[in-house]
């Protein structure tokens, strides 16, 4: 693993933060995203905000250039995240786009695809959301029981999806449906591209406990879907998803950006409010910086592989089950820190950050469950690193 930025890196490094520093809404490296009481209008900034970063060539750095990449590697990537993170820029708005299904389309896509969709995914021209979890279906997509029909052209569409984040916004989702009901579980599933518009596609918003709803159902009563807009093979659909569940889990750097951020702003409040004179927290803010750190070892690690051609193993898996432990553990740290301003909400009095750090803890309690709860990710490390026997099944279920 090689950890020297090479002189191009620093170029670009440099270039970026040049532009960020013209560009940024608020001041470099200090300013916070406004706090939006409407998530309607939450989206339309940060839409904009990604339109914006794009033009200036920092969104999809490692696409092709065709489709307004710059062709870099990894750690090119890697650079431009950290350089965001250290500016304080808003996260994209279509993240889901720009790190799930825009890798899986250039993997999976056929040239039409590309061209149709990947444009309008790097400007949030295009906002895609990710259709696979169900409600019997969360951490074992291959349960999945949403069924397209084979009719004259495409698909029928009927089922529901769940814990859908922006689907109320999005324009197209990519959906995980069963195309062969008599094939067995991993199989007879196919990939399908969704117009979010589309009649019978029913979206509803479900309020979380943070009291946003960032999250949504998704029911389909027969929603039609053209053959064009197949991703992969009919009924290959598992292998078209495990590419989009590697990026999620473990080849972006999104959570690093977002934790270098929280690590950053969490050491700030610590200072303001002399936490450092605890010996107790003393500790904890130590043990935070190094699991961050250690975070940031992770995400080399695997981004270093990508960089010399190697593919990823499970090493998602391990990444995820890290993160999402250490995320929590740096939130409870974090209210540690707020003292008697823990309990309080936003437009309270004397609550350090309105309400930003009490409304990441309740998000982050969910971090052991999403993209793979941490009891699969642990299945996957002990059946397929260390080699342990799979626990068989009781007679009555086989």
């Amino acid at each position: 693993m090689d950890l020297t930025p090479t002189p191009e890196q620093e170029a670009v490094r440099a270039e970026c933060r040049a532009w960020l520093e013209a560009n940024l809404p608020w001041e470099y490296g200090r300013g916070l995203p406004p706090q939006f009481d409407d998530l309607a209008e939450e989206f339309t900034f940060l839409r904009d905000w990604q339109a914006r970063l794009a033009e200036g060539g920092w969104v999809a750095v490692t696409w092709p250039e065709a489709y307004g990449g710059r062709g870099a590697g990894p750690l090119t990537h890697y650079v431009v995240q950290e350089e965001l993170a250290r500016a304080r820029a808003p996260e994209l708005v279509g993240r889901i786009g720009i790190n799930l299904v825009g890798p899986t389309l250039l993997a999976h896509g056929t040239d039409e695809q590309q061209q149709r969709w990947l444009p309008g995914i790097r400007t949030a021209g295009l906002v895609f959301c990710q259709l696979f979890s169900e409600p019997g279906a969360g951490s074992d997509l291959a349960a999945v029981a949403t069924r397209a029909e084979r009719v004259r052209g495409g698909w029928r569409l009927h089922g529901q999806k769940v814990w859908t984040s922006y689907a109320q916004f999005a324009d197209h989702g990519l959906c995980l449906a069963r195309t062969d009901p008599d094939a067995p579980k991993h199989r007879g599933i196919s990939a399908l591209v969704v117009d979010m518009a589309a009649e019978g596609v029913e979206v509803r918003p479900l309020t979380q406990v943070t009291g946003e709803a960032e999250f949504n159902e998704v029911f389909f009563d027969g929603a039609f879907v053209p053959d064009e807009n197949l991703v992969g093979a009919e009924h290959d659909g598992w292998r078209v998803s495990s590419s989009t569940l590697t990026h999620e889990r473990g080849t972006n750097p999104r959570q690093l950006v977002i934790h270098a951020q929280h690590l950053e702003e969490l050491l700030r409040l610590a200072l303001e409010r002399g936490a450092y004179d605890d010996p107790r927290l003393q500790q904890r803010l130590s043990e935070a910086y190094v699991e961050v750190r250690l975070f940031q070892l992770h995400n080399w690690r695997s981004l270093s592989r990508l960089e010399h051609g190697r593919e990823l193993g499970p090493e998602g898996s391990a990444l995820k089950l890290y993160w999402s432990e250490m995320s929590q553990r740096l939130h409870q740290t974090a209210l540690a820190v707020l003292g008697d301003a823990a309990p309080l909400w936003r437009g309270a009095a004397a609550n350090p950050g309105d309400g930003a750090w009490q409304r990441a803890w309740l998000y982050y309690q969910a971090s052991s469950i999403f993209a793979g709860t941490n009891e699969i990710q642990r299945n996957i490390i002990g059946e397929r690193v260390l080699g342990l026997p799979r626990e068989p099944k009781p007679a009555a279920e086989r």
